[in-house]
């Protein structure tokens, strides 16, 4: 008997078809992913299941009862669970708070037995076969385990499916095999999941079955190995996506940044590479390697503390933003919501903003033809998709957002790109256009380090990758020269050392 029906529903927002006529049926533990890109109706179809979001037309049937508007309450009463990305905890309430306390009060006790709190708590987690502080409070845990608590808190209410909306983003490597061990003991237990995810190479490795929208329809229904990764790839996109590697249309010597024996306390150590015009280098390590903060020295946001840069054959200190900006160097960070946009100002005013003093005139008066001329011809080049540049950049997708960033420091000119993660939490399809925006600026002589631990968009896009392990770079190859599985075994090396 199918666990969960969703038959032709439909929803609509402002006369825009976010769904249209979509059909699932799950059963009991079966391991589903919804796939599709950004904008496909995932969300809305998540919203719709969880009793959020009411539908226009269609039904939701569970246990021979079918509901046409369902309430929150009702999909929780029938045991549908879901893991948002923010996971909805508590920050400062301990673990085993953000898991028993909800569940106390739905039974409404109206007062707290905080030995049985832990009791309860205790046994929640001890049925995913993990160990977590209980007593710490939320925000001192790692991203893993705030995940870990979010699965055993949904355990507590009886859940028959678990919806996990992109729940590996911001994991490492090794975490999200953990996860996916959980995910294949839940299945053993008759529960089933829903995993929503971007990341294909993910889904081949937890899913069995997959549904796939694209444009608010169901565009596949089937066995995800009945699939491989370039059909997959179409029915989400509509089109076919290659994966050629990135090579320099010239042989250009001229190296652009050399830097030597950089050093900093904590964040890594003899730091040493070049990067050549129309040069696309990644550097790859796992979580802790110093990649990060490697990218951070060079951009000034917390300085080296010894060792030297040359730009062009010039020596230059680069102990400040402002200085990497001026010496032409450009940063996209790993966090493009907290650290590289004003999610509620503009998108015209996130465009300018690393510009802004040079579109003042005498009168220190923002001059704005020329700030137009530079928001206009910004959405024009990067293909932002947007009815209008007033808009709030929040309001843009994950895409459309990067290229926001983009765009900003593009219009300060630079010589050098320093790209942190700069695909993360982006479709396949936005991903594509970003590489070729990335690509063409390398054509034009620009040079670019792409920091990343996705295996495939280093090896497809860079001539050469580095290695980094606690700090140092162990390894250098040419990407034409190594194989995925060689670097995912050096990364293992490193993790192991």
């Amino acid at each position: 008997m199918s666990l969960i029906k969703i038959n032709n529903v439909s929803r609509m927002f402002a006369g825009v078809e976010a769904l249209k006529n979509v059909d699932i049926t799950m059963e009991a533990g079966e391991i589903r992913t919804l796939a599709g890109e950004n904008g496909s109706g995932k969300s809305t179809l998540i919203k719709i299941i969880s009793g959020v979001v009411k539908p226009d037309s269609g039904t939701i049937e569970i246990n021979d009862k079918v509901y046409h508007n369902a309430t929150p309450i009702d999909m929780i009463q029938e045991g549908i669970q879901v893991i948002y990305q923010d996971f909805s905890v508590f920050p400062n309430l301990t673990a085993a708070e953000n898991i028993a306390l909800n569940f106390e009060l739905s039974n409404k006790k109206k007062l707290v037995n905080w030995k049985k709190v832990y009791e309860i708590a205790s046994d929640a987690i001890s049925k995913i076969n993990v160990n977590i502080d209980l007593t710490k409070r939320v925000e001192e845990l790692s991203v893993a385990d705030k995940q870990l608590i979010a699965i055993s808190r949904a355990l507590l209410n009886n859940a028959k499916l678990i919806i996990m909306d992109e729940p590996t983003t911001t994991l490492t490597r090794k975490e999200v095999h953990a996860l996916f061990e959980i995910i294949r003991g839940l299945q053993k237990k008759g529960i089933a999941v829903l995993f929503v995810s971007h990341i294909i190479d993910e889904l081949f490795s937890v899913c069995e079955k997959i549904t796939i929208l694209r444009n608010g329809e169901r565009v596949y229904n089937g066995d995800l190995g009945d699939l491989d990764n370039n059909k997959l790839v179409y029915y989400m996109t509509g089109k076919t996506i290659s994966r050629d590697y990135y090579t320099k249309e010239h042989d250009v010597n001229e190296t652009l940044l050399r830097v030597e024996n950089l050093n900093q306390k904590g964040g890594f150590r003899d730091i040493s590479f070049d990067l050549k015009e129309s040069e696309i280098l990644g550097i790859t390590g796992l979580l802790g390697s110093g990649r990060t903060s490697l990218a951070k020295a060079l951009f000034g946001i917390k300085k080296a503390d010894s060792g030297s840069i040359e730009i062009e054959g010039k020596p230059v200190r680069i102990d400040s933003v402002n200085s990497a900006i001026k010496n032409g160097i450009a940063y996209v960070p790993e966090d493009r919501l907290d650290e590289g946009l004003f999610l509620n100002q503009s998108i015209g005013s996130n465009i300018v903003i690393s510009v802004i003093d040079r579109l003042l005139n005498r009168l220190k008066i923002v001059d704005k033809n020329s700030l137009k001329g530079i928001v206009d011809r910004s959405i024009l080049d990067l293909n932002i998709q947007t009815p209008s540049a007033h808009l709030p950049v929040k309001s843009l997708s994950g895409g459309n957002q990067q290229r926001v960033v983009l765009a900003k420091w593009l219009a300060t000119n630079p010589k050098i790109f320093v790209l942190n993660a700069p695909t993360v939490g982006i479709d396949v399809g936005s991903k594509a256009e970003i590489y070729e925006i990335i690509r063409d600026l390398a054509k034009k002589g620009a040079g670019i380090i792409i920091i990343s631990d996705d295996l495939p968009e280093v090896l497809h896009n860079c001539n050469r990758i580095l290695v980094m392990k606690k700090g140092t770079i162990v390894a250098e190859f040419m990407s034409t020269d190594v194989t995925e599985q060689q670097l995912q075994l050096k990364l293992s090396e490193s993790e192991s050392v």
